[in-house]
């Protein structure tokens, strides 16, 4: 088959190579979002002209030129692998069979930019991906095939999906390029009654309440962890807390308990987390134990003030 893989970052390179390494199907472009400037090279950009593929950047399909620079690459199916931007009907429709698009979660669940983050912040105990037939709508449409994995207790954005989604993700492009050569893919209907659509999870998002119970802070840490970071504030400053655990322990919300060669612990609602790693603002990431020597952290201190 003829393939156009439009993507971007990491994933869209590795797509783009796993489609290359077998030699079935022949990729006849790369599409991928315009230069920033300032920013490095996308690394699918930067993979495909080494690999001397023709590369398309363009902002938007909404002039004619764009359409027929599509249509002229003649192609059998778009792969879209990690897309930000908005691909309309007349664009997706141009190849043969149509676009496929993948998303990190299992459609009509956690719609939207940020579908890694939210399943593990709501406390889901599943999340998975889904490639789907793009329509106008945010990740709308029905699914080819979807995968389930489970998010463990402890599970951070980088387990969730740089451990489990994402290297099944990628392999899982054959899978998606045989089933449209077989012919009649399979269309999934999504039950919309199930649809949810989450907003980009931002800083506003990732602030840490005390005086909630401790799985419900235990998890936003941790459905934050990378980015965008939870944080709290002490004195005044604001304090980004990453790596934690969940340990017993009762008292007043908002207070820190313990502090030890761990790190230092902070009472919730029926619990308390242990704060291992933190990043003081304006600095790196550091040792929560080595930041709470240096900035005189003691028993009793208050946390988000």
């Amino acid at each position: 088959m003829r393939l156009i893989v439009m993507g971007q970052q990491a994933f869209g390179k590795d797509v783009l190579a796993k489609l290359l390494d077998t030699g079935t199907d022949e990729v006849v472009a790369v599409y991928c979002e315009p230069d920033k400037a300032g920013k490095p090279v996308d690394p699918i950009k930067e993979f495909a002209l080494e690999k001397g593929l023709p590369v398309e950047q363009p902002a938007n399909f909404d002039d004619q030129a764009a359409l027929d620079t599509l249509k002229g690459y003649n192609a059998d199916l778009m792969v879209m692998a990690f897309v930000n931007v908005f691909v309309p009907e007349a664009a997706r429709d141009t190849p043969t069979h149509g676009s496929i698009c993948f998303h990190p979660s299992l459609l009509p669940l956690h719609r939207g930019p940020s579908a890694v983050n939210w399943p593990i912040i709501m406390g889901s105990t599943k999340s998975g991906f889904s490639w789907f037939y793009p329509s106008d709508g945010l990740d709308e449409g029905d699914s080819l095939l979807q995968w389930e994995c489970e998010i463990g207790p402890d599970d951070t954005v980088i387990d969730l999906y740089f451990k489990k989604i994402y290297p099944v993700a990628v392999d899982s492009v054959l899978q998606v390029v045989d089933l449209f050569r077989a012919g009649n893919p399979p269309h999934i209907v999504p039950d919309e009654q199930q649809a949810t659509y989450e907003r980009r999870c931002t800083a506003k998002h990732a602030k840490i309440d005390w005086n909630k119970p401790v799985k419900q802070v235990y998890d936003l840490i941790r459905g934050t962890n990378p980015a965008p970071g939870a944080w709290t504030t002490v004195g005044g400053k604001t304090l980004g807390v990453f790596e934690c655990a969940r340990v017993a322990g009762d008292g007043i919300s908002g207070r820190i308990k313990d502090v030890t060669d761990e790190g230092f612990t902070v009472q919730c609602i029926g619990g308390r987390i242990l704060v291992k790693r933190v990043r003081p603002e304006g600095q790196g990431k550091a040792s929560a134990a080595e930041w709470a020597a240096d900035a005189g952290i003691k028993s009793g201190d208050e946390l988000g003030n």
